[in-house]
């Protein structure tokens, strides 16, 4: 029995390089494919947010001399590429999958509506929300934060490359601690970078708990549904 009925998945555009430099690594994306895919046959509603960080970021893109709202609509666009590639590999295995997009650009993708997405949610398919909030100046994570609110999702899953949230970077700091769960209001205190500030403080105003866990780690996606304590609960 699945613990969630309707999530949100927020998906890490970098994670997708896998053992690339650049890209996407199609071995990566058959993995969160097959994750998917186990969860959907257990029933659950599934709408999906990818970063584009793997193909280009707008922030460090304006870092480098890019006009910064030129440069969010690029990463905007490289969410799209992967919303593609990952509903492709879907599709590859039975499951059936829907782009939406922020931006309109059919026949790319059907532009993006609340209720759209609700309704191809309840008949079965996994939705996958692109090019972020369509606007300039926001994060992939304020996206999913955005849509796992407006698709009224009882949770959003952050896969990411690391198993929770620390103390401090476990990879700088040997003696960073995990925590099993912890509130906005000591995330915000402690500035832990889970989401960006934006994202978080929606989160948070909306009361939407993330649950942070390892996507790259085969079968963790099931587990977590399953109520497996593996990683983090951001919660009021």
């Amino acid at each position: 029995m699945a613990k969630f009925k309707r999530i949100l998945l927020k998906l890490s555009g970098e994670s997708l390089m896998g053992e690339k430099k650049y890209g996407i690594d199609e071995k990566r994306l058959g993995e969160y494919a097959q994750q998917i895919k186990e969860i959907h046959d257990m029933g659950v509603q599934i709408g999906i947010v990818i970063g584009g960080g793997n193909i280009f970021r707008g922030l460090s893109g304006a870092s480098k001399g890019f006009d910064r709202v030129k440069g969010d609509q690029m990463g905007m666009l490289a969410t799209v590429i992967n919303s593609l590639g990952l509903s492709s590999a879907l599709g590859a295995i039975g499951v059936k999958a829907r782009v939406l997009t922020a931006v309109r650009m059919e026949p790319i993708g059907e532009f993006y509506s609340k209720w759209k997405a609700i309704e191809a949610m309840e008949q079965g398919e996994v939705v996958i929300m692109s090019a972020g909030t369509g606007n300039p100046f926001f994060t992939t994570d304020t996206g999913s934060s955005l849509r796992g609110i407006e698709i009224e999702a009882e949770v959003m899953l952050k896969g990411t490359r690391v198993d929770g949230i620390y103390t401090a970077d476990p990879e700088k700091d040997p003696t960073a601690t995990k925590f099993t769960d912890i509130t906005y209001d000591e995330v915000l205190a402690r500035n832990l970078r889970v989401m960006d500030l934006t994202a978080t403080c929606m989160c948070k105003e909306n009361n939407l708990p993330i649950y942070v866990f390892n996507m790259d780690i085969v079968g963790n996606l099931r587990k977590v549904m399953e109520g497996e304590e593996i990683g983090t609960l951001v919660h009021n």
